[in-house]
């Protein structure tokens, strides 16, 4: 499957004999591990992606809110965060919702939470350029590949129903600035401009005309055929119960549909797996507090004209519900929205979703809410709300995971960043990996974006 694959080889051992393809094996078939491993086959490597689904972007990367969004790079981790949480946490349907029951990794979690409050502006602002420059990568691969995503560029729309909400997002828009990101303020009279369908009154907003939307899943599907076509050996329903690292290399165990358990040797691991980075990270004797942080959307099925004709074109965040929606072609409107701090509970909860065909009904009275498909997915969030990108503290082991609410957003230069990282770790002689503005990006052990020790 791999036969036509070039080796990545040291150009200043000419007259040596070429040492094979480095095999590198990817954990989770999600957006980032998608991603991921289709990086690495554009650099030679020969790729194995372990995914426990028959397809792949099964999970979190099924149904999201469709928000390519640069806008949304602001990280969570401010005062105010902390005292919604406390005070919404007996409310049902609260935008933000922590389960009171304890553990201590939720306690853990938290704790690191606080502890990067400090680092608040220069988070943001490396977001914001990390997502700007996911954009060229993502966009040339899927022309390259001529995957159709519903990919609809005509920015995004934030909303604010009062002044402390708009002023905030003032402050937080010369961060933005910052990192290399232009979105305008907006009056009401624009708002209605720029999206006529809107219903309601609004003190005002931002628009950032740069940003765009698209299905997650349709993307991440498309881009492992392509990985596929390539030479990446994609094995699905595959369990992977370990993973561990000696002297010969990372050897992975998982069982198939049959029930056969299998054991395979590859030279490195790159490690994408979502809320289960976390186990798979202590197995490999690293420390990454990835916390699962529920997302709930619906997909508001288009079925007459009125309801098309209703419905959105321009993408929306709505600052105070914290709800965002997306227009997938002409027959499908995604609404997504809420965070919930419960554990790795996967229930799709009546009273999460409730809110959300609330929001539609209030805000686009016009669309029938009748055809209605409900989805939870878990967020992968590390506690600095960066993600976790490069080496293990092991030879082979590395990291792309943790992305919270901004994998789709992301995920396509972190791949790229941990795929160069992986060459350079099989050739050091190779060139250095540089990150945003040319600054080089340290990724060693315990190391790297959203690193935790």
């Amino acid at each position: 499957m791999h036969g036509g694959r070039a080796a990545v080889s040291n150009p200043l051992t000419s007259g040596v004999p070429e040492m094979k393809t480095p095999h590198i094996a990817v954990l989770g078939g999600g957006i980032t591990g998608v991603t991921t491993a289709y990086a690495l086959s554009l650099r030679g490597f020969e790729v194995t992606l372990y995914e426990r689904h028959r397809y792949a972007a099964m999970e979190t990367s099924f149904a999201n809110g469709g928000q390519l969004s640069a806008s949304n790079a602001e990280v969570w981790n401010l005062p105010a965060t902390v005292l919604k949480g406390l005070k919404w946490m007996l409310r049902a349907d609260a935008p933000l919702l922590v389960s009171p029951m304890p553990s201590w990794h939720k306690l853990s979690w938290f704790a690191e939470f606080i502890a990067s409050m400090p680092q608040y502006e220069r988070n943001t602002i490396e977001t914001a350029r990390l997502a700007i420059a996911a954009r060229q990568h993502l966009f040339a691969w899927a022309e390259a590949e001529g995957i159709q995503f519903d990919h609809k560029r005509q920015g995004i729309l934030h909303i604010y129903r009062d002044q402390a909400g708009f002023d905030h997002a003032g402050r937080v828009s010369e961060l933005l600035r910052r990192g290399g990101l232009e979105r305008r303020a907006v009056t009401p009279e624009e708002i209605k401009s720029i999206e006529p369908t809107l219903a309601g009154r609004y003190h005002g907003g931002y628009y950032t005309p740069s940003d765009s939307t698209g299905d997650i899943h349709r993307f991440t599907f498309g881009l492992a055929q392509a990985a596929a076509r390539r030479g990446v050996m994609c094995l699905y329903e595959q369990d992977v119960s370990r993973v561990e690292r000696d002297a010969q290399g990372v050897f992975i165990s998982s069982t198939g549909a049959e029930g056969l358990l299998t054991r395979r040797r590859h030279d490195a691991v790159v490690v994408c797996a979502g809320v289960a980075s976390r186990a798979f990270a202590a197995q490999l004797g690293d420390r990454v507090n990835i916390y699962p942080v529920k997302g709930y959307s619906i997909t508001v099925q288009l079925n007459d004209e009125a309801s098309r004709a209703a419905a959105p074109q321009v993408s929306l965040l709505d600052d105070e519900t914290k709800i965002v929606t997306s227009r997938l072609g002409p027959d499908r409107f995604r609404v997504a929205g809420t965070a919930e701090f419960a554990g790795e509970n996967r229930n799709i909860r009546a009273d999460r979703i409730r809110p959300l065909v609330d929001w539609v009904r209030q805000c686009f009275p016009g669309v029938d809410t009748r055809a209605v498909q409900p989805w939870a997915g878990l967020r992968p969030m590390m506690p600095n709300m960066m993600p976790r990108v490069g080496r293990g503290r092991s030879p082979g082991v590395f990291y792309n995971t943790g992305h919270g609410h901004l994998g789709w957003t992301l995920s396509a230069v972190t791949a790229d960043m941990v795929a160069a990282n992986v060459a350079q770790a099989f050739d050091h002689r190779s060139s250095p990996v540089h990150g945003i503005g040319g600054q080089p990006v340290v990724l060693g052990p315990g190391m790297g974006a959203g690193a935790s020790t």
